[in-house]
């Protein structure tokens, strides 16, 4: 384990308190399945994991992170350690929550982030980034889990999704598969930064804006 020196959180957009909890964090490199298994064990604690969008943000941002406080108030911050994917945007945002509330933190992240020099959320605790020739998911042609994504799954107790794309889909559906708790909240991801996006790439403007885990889950 390390804390390299090229980790660096700002932590100006933090409230004073949440600032003063949240420290750098310790990370793992190059984590293997034993590993994540091992810290999480330790812990002696409930995993809940949140899934949802992570760059393609959130529509409504106050709703979600409303939606989430209300999850993490069924939980108590001493028996209960928070896990998302380790990166500030959209879903990552619940850590700040997390933190305010007290609960311990975590994230289980691609080795995809750290190569492409992803930032990391202000404020989890332990960061395990998971070799990884993908972002997670399914395997291209599988219904098998990439190796982030069945590190996630596999050491989560209870696993909420709120809206989210492919990656969310496929991590929701295996936990599902497995038995573990699930809960699902519809939420559509920013719109702006959706249309954006297909203009860059030369795509028609999208009008449906449920994400793929919206659309496989919307009756379930």
């Amino acid at each position: 384990m390390n804390c390299p020196h090229a980790v660096l959180l700002c932590l100006v957009s933090l409230s004073p308190l949440v600032a003063a909890a949240c420290e750098r964090p310790l990370i793992v490199e190059d984590a293997k399945a034993m590993q994540v298994r091992a810290f999480f064990q330790a812990e002696h604690k409930k995993v809940v994991t949140f899934l949802g969008y992570s760059g393609a943000g959130y529509e409504d941002r106050a709703a979600m992170l409303q939606r989430a406080a209300g999850v993490l108030d069924r939980y108590q911050p001493a028996s209960t350690i928070v896990n998302i994917g380790a990166t500030p945007e959209g879903i990552g945002a619940v850590y700040e929550i997390a933190k305010q509330k007290g609960f311990r933190t975590a994230g289980v992240v691609s080795s995809q982030a750290r190569d492409s020099n992803t930032a990391l959320a202000p404020c989890v605790d332990v960061v395990f980034y998971v070799q990884d020739a993908t972002w997670g998911g399914f395997l291209p042609g599988t219904l098998r889990l990439s190796p982030t994504s069945a590190a996630m799954i596999e050491n989560s107790d209870v696993v909420v999704a709120i809206g989210g794309g492919a990656v969310a889909r496929d991590e929701l559906m295996v936990a599902r598969k497995a038995g573990k708790k699930t809960r699902f909240f519809p939420a559509d991801m920013d719109h702006h930064l959706a249309i954006e996006k297909a203009g860059r790439n030369g795509q028609r403007a999208p009008t449906d804006f449920r994400g793929a885990a919206g659309i496989a889950f919307r009756k379930r």
